[in-house]
């Protein structure tokens, strides 16, 4: 059965939860004060949901206003990431809009900053064209990416973009620190590479 040994499965034939692995990651996510993990598809339900979500979480911890808010306006860009680029769709890469596609996020916190992550696997051979656009951002002072975002947001779209061109800008305008990013290869599918980026807020 899969490969795995007969231990591995229940006398109906399921695979049974794995409770010291579970255990193991609830206790790593609570030493790092993770406070929201999701890995799975994005939708705009999904979305929805997890917006909703984040903001009750935030409210109950008492975090102030502007702060809230740039995490949400982040936690949109990420998710809209997804869903537009991420190469683990369920969804025709032809259908203009109501894609759902996989990925994951997570938001932790360390004293008072918020830090938050998502990552999604990408066709290797867009790997240069997202650190092109990536890596001046992150040399840019508060005021160039000010800046920018105001010139971006009278010129059109770039043609790539399924979007309108200014999430990584919307990112960079929200952080506190410069944008970070990472690629790494992809275990499941040698023509992906999955891209991490991470803003803290």
């Amino acid at each position: 059965m899969n490969g795995l040994p007969a231990t591995d499965f229940t006398a109906n034939g399921a695979i049974p939860l794995q409770y010291q692995q579970f255990q193991e990651f609830w206790r790593a996510a609570s030493e790092r004060q993770v406070i929201f993990f999701y890995a799975g598809y994005f939708s705009q339900h999904v979305v929805s949901a997890i917006a909703e979500t984040i903001r009750a979480r935030l409210d109950a911890a008492g975090t102030a206003g502007p702060t809230s808010r740039r995490i949400f306006s982040a936690f949109v860009e990420m998710s809209q990431n997804i869903m537009h680029y991420s190469a683990d769709a369920l969804t025709p890469a032809e259908q203009p809009d109501r894609q759902i596609r996989g990925g994951a996020f997570c938001i932790g916190v360390c004293g008072e900053r918020f830090h938050l992550l998502c990552a999604n696997p990408v066709a290797s051979e867009r790997v240069e064209a997202i650190r092109a656009r990536i890596e001046p951002l992150c040399a840019m002072t508060v005021d160039e990416i000010r800046s920018a975002y105001r010139t971006a947001l009278r010129q059109a779209a770039p043609e790539d973009s399924k979007g309108a061109g200014l999430g990584l800008l919307t990112m960079a305008r929200d952080a506190s620190a410069p944008l970070a990013f990472h690629f790494l290869p992809d275990s499941t599918d040698a023509g992906r590479t999955v891209f991490c980026i991470a803003a803290t807020i």
